[in-house]
Protein backbone atom coordinates (compact mmCIF):
# COMPACT_ATOMS: atom_id res chain seq x y z
CA UNK A 1 0.00 0.00 0.00
CA UNK A 2 1.39 3.39 -0.97
CA UNK A 3 1.67 6.03 1.71
CA UNK A 4 -0.42 9.16 1.45
CA UNK A 5 1.82 12.18 1.31
CA UNK A 6 0.55 15.22 3.19
CA UNK A 7 2.10 18.64 2.55
CA UNK A 8 3.95 20.43 5.33
CA UNK A 9 2.32 23.63 6.58
CA UNK A 10 4.18 26.05 8.84
CA UNK A 11 1.90 27.86 11.30
CA UNK A 12 2.36 31.59 11.83
CA UNK A 13 3.77 30.83 15.27
CA UNK A 14 6.37 28.44 13.85
CA UNK A 15 7.42 31.00 11.23
CA UNK A 16 7.84 33.65 13.95
CA UNK A 17 9.83 31.16 16.04
CA UNK A 18 12.16 30.49 13.11
CA UNK A 19 12.62 34.23 12.49
CA UNK A 20 13.49 34.73 16.15
CA UNK A 21 15.98 31.86 16.06
CA UNK A 22 17.53 33.30 12.89
CA UNK A 23 18.03 36.69 14.58
CA UNK A 24 19.59 34.95 17.60
CA UNK A 25 21.92 32.86 15.42
CA UNK A 26 22.83 35.93 13.39
CA UNK A 27 24.26 37.52 16.52
CA UNK A 28 26.19 34.34 17.37
CA UNK A 29 27.40 33.18 13.96
CA UNK A 30 26.72 35.98 11.50
CA UNK A 31 23.90 36.50 9.02
CA UNK A 32 25.06 34.02 6.36
CA UNK A 33 25.38 31.12 8.81
CA UNK A 34 22.07 32.03 10.49
CA UNK A 35 20.27 31.82 7.13
CA UNK A 36 22.01 28.53 6.39
CA UNK A 37 20.77 27.10 9.72
CA UNK A 38 17.22 28.34 9.12
CA UNK A 39 17.14 26.81 5.64
CA UNK A 40 18.48 23.57 7.09
CA UNK A 41 15.68 23.49 9.66
CA UNK A 42 13.06 24.04 6.93
CA UNK A 43 14.69 21.40 4.73
CA UNK A 44 14.54 18.81 7.52
CA UNK A 45 10.74 19.10 7.63
CA UNK A 46 10.57 17.96 4.00
CA UNK A 47 11.10 14.42 5.27
CA UNK A 48 7.37 14.38 6.06
CA UNK A 49 6.60 14.70 2.35
CA UNK A 50 8.79 11.73 1.39
CA UNK A 51 6.87 8.55 0.51
CA UNK A 52 9.73 6.41 1.85
CA UNK A 53 9.07 7.40 5.46
CA UNK A 54 6.11 7.00 7.75
CA UNK A 55 5.91 10.45 9.30
CA UNK A 56 3.94 9.08 12.26
CA UNK A 57 7.10 7.24 13.31
CA UNK A 58 9.51 10.14 12.76
CA UNK A 59 10.53 11.88 15.95
CA UNK A 60 9.14 11.11 19.38
CA UNK A 61 6.13 12.22 21.38
CA UNK A 62 6.60 15.77 22.70
CA UNK A 63 5.56 15.54 26.35
CA UNK A 64 5.62 19.33 26.64
CA UNK A 65 2.35 19.37 24.70
CA UNK A 66 0.73 16.35 26.40
CA UNK A 67 -1.89 18.61 28.04
CA UNK A 68 -3.41 19.27 24.60
CA UNK A 69 -5.95 16.97 22.98
CA UNK A 70 -3.86 16.14 19.90
CA UNK A 71 -0.63 14.17 19.75
CA UNK A 72 2.42 16.29 19.07
CA UNK A 73 5.77 14.89 18.04
CA UNK A 74 9.21 16.47 17.88
CA UNK A 75 12.35 16.45 15.76
CA UNK A 76 15.70 17.78 16.90
CA UNK A 77 17.69 19.71 14.28
CA UNK A 78 20.82 21.70 15.17
CA UNK A 79 19.94 23.25 18.56
CA UNK A 80 16.25 23.32 17.72
CA UNK A 81 13.23 21.25 18.57
CA UNK A 82 10.58 21.20 15.84
CA UNK A 83 7.12 20.35 17.20
CA UNK A 84 4.59 19.06 14.71
CA UNK A 85 1.29 17.23 14.45
CA UNK A 86 -0.66 15.41 11.82
CA UNK A 87 -3.77 17.12 10.53
CA UNK A 88 -6.46 15.73 8.28
CA UNK A 89 -4.80 17.00 5.09
CA UNK A 90 -1.46 18.45 6.25
CA UNK A 91 1.44 18.04 8.61
CA UNK A 92 1.49 21.16 10.79
CA UNK A 93 4.79 22.55 12.03
CA UNK A 94 3.56 24.19 15.23
CA UNK A 95 6.65 25.44 17.02
CA UNK A 96 10.39 25.71 16.56
CA UNK A 97 12.23 26.06 19.84
CA UNK A 98 15.92 26.78 20.32
CA UNK A 99 16.92 24.38 23.08
CA UNK A 100 19.46 26.86 24.41
CA UNK A 101 16.57 29.01 25.64
CA UNK A 102 14.66 28.80 28.89
CA UNK A 103 12.44 25.67 28.65
CA UNK A 104 9.46 27.52 30.15
CA UNK A 105 9.30 29.54 26.92
CA UNK A 106 8.44 26.37 24.98
CA UNK A 107 4.70 26.32 25.63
Amino acid sequence: MERIVKPVFWTNRAVKDLEKITRFNSKLYGFKKAIEIALGIKKETEIFENKKYDFSEIGSIDETFSHLKRDYRKLIVHHCKITYREGKDKIFINRVFDTRQNPSKNK
